[in-house]
């Protein structure tokens, strides 16, 4: 069944960012490859949605844990760097005061913290596959929100870690590459979990009749293989880039720095600021 929602979210997205970007383009606010950054999380949102993965999804466990992968990491952080924000505040003044007073409110500002989304991105696949919400999450309106929450709470997590679109505060990308160091660890435990663990929603599956295909068992070791070395390995990308960030927030530093000493007048030694001393000296 085609999901009307995602279908017209997607379209929404794209249709807005586009005609923002068209607005900006060839100026400081359009940098460069953003829009095939931002057109790509799209084309992966759809794939997860509307593909044979949204269909095969709610049958084999591997391919759900697929699909959550897709919109939970790959198309938020395709979408983050995108930079959706900074080109909608550039493209139209007002967009970009309403943008201003969002990030200046405290919800906001509370919302989008480091911590706060980190949280957000650890707890959703440990909720999702260890309560009944997986269940829940396969069919009817539930896996439509549900799909919706995942990119949601995925750009809500590369936004905040990014900071590629404007902030409510900026922090150093050493938090970030700490806090990724900590979140791998999250992920491989909840992989082993889903390993070694019981089946999950068995009885959800049993009922499908499935006579095909892996079993049980084989394919909640694929999923929880996927959810955990794929994880790792999406993960280096997202390393890479606040790497790349690192090093230019410190050339950054480092030049308000020297700007900062320049600016200041010459320190004298320190004899001349002794009365007697100084005269002594002169003479």
């Amino acid at each position: 069944m085609l999901d009307v929602s995602a279908l017209v979210v997607i379209a929404l997205a794209s249709v807005v960012y586009l005609r923002c970007y068209q607005h900006v383009r060839g100026t400081a606010a359009a940098g460069r490859g953003q829009v095939w950054w931002f057109m790509l999380g799209i084309a992966v949102w759809a794939l997860a949605t509307f593909s044979a993965v949204g269909v095969y999804a709610p049958v084999l466990f591997w391919v759900r844990a697929l699909q959550v992968l897709l919109l939970l990491l790959v198309a938020p952080f395709l979408l983050a760097l995108g930079r959706p924000l900074a080109t909608i505040s550039a493209a139209s003044v007002s967009a970009g005061r309403v943008v201003q007073m969002a990030l200046d409110s405290k919800p906001i500002r509370v919302a989008s913290s480091p911590f706060v989304t980190s949280v957000a991105m650890l707890a959703t696949p440990w909720l999702l596959y260890l309560t009944p919400w997986y269940v829940a999450s396969m069919t009817g309106p539930v896996a439509v929100v549900t799909r919706l929450l995942l990119v949601f709470v995925g750009f809500g997590y590369f936004y905040a870690r990014l900071q590629a679109d404007p902030v409510p505060r900026r922090f150093s990308p050493l938090v970030s590459i700490g806090i990724s160091v900590v979140e791998s660890l999250a992920d491989g435990v909840l992989g082993v979990v889903l390993w070694l663990g019981p089946l999950i929603a068995s009885d959800y599956y049993a009922a499908l009749q499935r006579n095909w295909g892996p079993s049980m068992r084989i394919d909640q070791s694929i999923g929880a293989g996927i959810l955990w070395i794929a994880g790792d390995v999406l993960s280096i990308p997202f390393v890479l880039v606040l790497m790349r960030q690192l090093g230019s927030h410190e050339r950054r530093r480092a030049v308000e720095v020297d700007t900062e000493l320049d600016e200041r007048p010459a320190s004298t030694l320190w004899w001349e600021n002794d009365p007697q001393l100084r005269e002594r000296f002169r003479t």
